[in-house]
């Protein structure tokens, strides 16, 4: 474990941001807002304009691949498995979003999809919580915009009356 005086191993920093940035870039390949499906999809109010989700989630996924990079160096072996299934398992389902959305064109895909994430991410966070308190705290923000993300999606599905 990294304290005072022992070196840091960036090593880890590197793997999770290498795995965001894949996670992330397979979601994006599915998402197309200028679409005419999605243009005519009902949305709430409360949404916000498309430019939000890209500002968004970059400072997003930078905090999961820092808190992974941390949490890592934190754990002791067996935390460190778990984390890597835990966080595969969260990346992938993040990706999936955009392709259960988007790519297949079913609001309810996406709520699904987004309830197994929110899911996902509560096993994340309690899974760094056993080595690193900064590295659970810095995933909050992330899956408190993944509710806020659900509710859209609900909302979406409640007012969609397309079978």
């Amino acid at each position: 474990m990294p304290g005072f005086g022992t070196e840091l191993n960036w090593r880890p920093y590197v793997g999770a941001a290498i795995a965001v940035a894949a996670a992330a870039a397979t979601g994006a390949a599915a998402v197309d807002t200028n679409s005419a499906w999605y243009r005519e999809l009902p949305k709430p109010p409360w949404q916000p304009p498309s430019w939000v989700f890209p500002t968004v989630w970059t400072p997003l996924y930078a905090t999961i691949a820092w808190s992974a990079g941390r949490t890592w160096n934190r754990a002791s072996e067996p935390e460190r498995r778990n984390l890597v299934v835990a966080l595969t398992v969260n990346l992938t389902l993040n990706a999936a979003w955009s392709w259960s959305f988007f790519a297949a064109r079913s609001p309810r895909a996406g709520l699904a999809s987004n309830l197994l994430l929110d899911v996902s991410n509560l096993h994340v966070i309690r899974t760094v919580s056993r080595s690193d308190r900064r590295g659970t705290a810095a995933l909050l923000p992330y899956a408190a915009w993944c509710w806020y993300a659900t509710a859209l999606s609900a909302a979406i599905v409640q007012h969609d009356r397309r079978p």
